[in-house]
């Protein structure tokens, strides 16, 4: 908004150049991240105050680990703040009319929605196992998924027509292969609805899942902004996609958020983010990856949540379903360590750093090809 009003004034009142700075995206972006920090910090308390008096608050499932007792009657739903957050702060700072903007949000949105009609059925059945149906979960993802793919592949896709059927992978500068059409879209479906609910199985710790979530975002926010600046993506030898910058400006009001998230979220946590905040933060991080062709990056960035989701699929699936026994003392990975011992700050703590050096490789890959 703020982009197009100062766009408008400096042609009306050519005196008014200074308002130029909202064109740049570092300043944007900055701006767009502190915004963010600043609501969750001015909403967090109206926000927490009002959960506690509707007693929107959360019902732990069995996990067989004592400290879950600990977590009965926090409020839930806290992905509402965040989602919030970041929506507030992109319709300020971004460009309203691109589409690099549009579609992050609407999967942020849809997912989130997604989300918050679990939590709600969870809290409305007084059972954290009562919410909505797996089925129907993943019907609604698949919804969007499908869409987004169409749109993505079709002429309505902001990246030039040659691209959006190839895939990249790291450490390689050349695409690996043109996937053609239908194949691409098999696999845009497939990865969405993966990394949608890697995250989703990620977030069960006071902090785990928010901090491994603003490092791959982070990352793909500098990406963007690489590719979508025609110098350094020629420089990089990256396709230059023209426009993809603004995604910094969504990656940067994401982090503030998280990080105003975090401090709520914190052990002991004031509050959790439910499935309202798991889900839309892992559909906004499919469907930035799809659209600057970092799918394949994701394996590395977004590492933590890979080895989350397999340490539980592996244990429900091939332990639990084929061979009739547990594979792990408990699933996902950090009910496994806490299992073992670890207290529960140090599991995230460790994951936060694991998720760290993840991002850092990930970076790593602009110049390493």
């Amino acid at each position: 908004m703020i982009f197009h009003l100062s766009d408008w004034f400096r042609q009306a009142l050519p005196e008014l150049s200074f308002l130029r700075l909202a064109t740049y995206l570092s300043f944007r972006s900055i701006l767009a991240a502190l915004t963010a920090l600043f609501f969750m910090f001015a909403a967090a308390r109206p926000f927490l105050n009002y959960l506690h008096r509707r007693h929107v608050v959360d019902l732990v499932r069995e996990t067989g680990l004592g400290s879950a007792g600990d977590k009965r009657g926090t409020p839930t739903m806290g992905g509402v703040l965040v989602l919030g957050a970041v929506l507030f702060s992109v319709l300020l700072w971004g460009r309203l009319n691109s589409a690099y903007q549009i579609l992050p949000l609407a999967a942020m949105l849809w997912f989130g929605l997604i989300g918050f009609l679990d939590d709600r059925a969870k809290i409305r059945r007084r059972s954290g196992d009562k919410g909505m149906s797996e089925g129907t979960k993943f019907l609604l993802q698949a919804i969007f998924a499908l869409v987004f793919g169409w749109l993505f592949l079709s002429s309505a896709s902001p990246l030039p027509a040659e691209l959006t059927s190839r895939l990249y992978v790291p450490f390689y500068k050349k695409p690996l292969a043109d996937l053609g059409a239908w194949l691409y879209f098999i696999f845009i479906v497939l990865f969405v609805l993966f990394v949608c609910n890697s995250v989703n199985i990620t977030d069960g710790l006071d902090g785990l899942a928010i901090m491994p979530a603003n490092f791959v975002v982070a990352v793909l926010g500098f990406f963007a902004y690489v590719m979508g600046n025609k110098i350094q993506a020629g420089y990089l030898q990256y396709p230059y996609l023209p426009g993809a910058g603004e995604i910094t400006i969504f990656a940067s009001a994401f982090v503030g958020a998280g990080l105003g998230f975090l401090w709520y979220n914190a052990y002991p946590a004031q509050i959790f983010m439910g499935d309202t905040g798991s889900l839309g933060i892992g559909g906004t991080i499919a469907v930035l990856s799809v659209m600057l062709k970092q799918e394949l990056l994701f394996p590395i960035l977004g590492g933590v949540f890979l080895i989350e989701a397999f340490s539980s699929q592996v244990q429900e699936k091939i332990g639990v379903r084929w061979l009739g026994r547990r594979l792990f003392y408990r699933a996902p990975i950090h009910h496994d360590l806490q299992y073992r011992g670890l207290a529960e700050t140090k599991v995230v703590i460790r994951m936060w750093i694991i998720a760290g050096i993840l991002a850092l490789v990930a970076l790593a890959t602009l110049k390493i090809r």
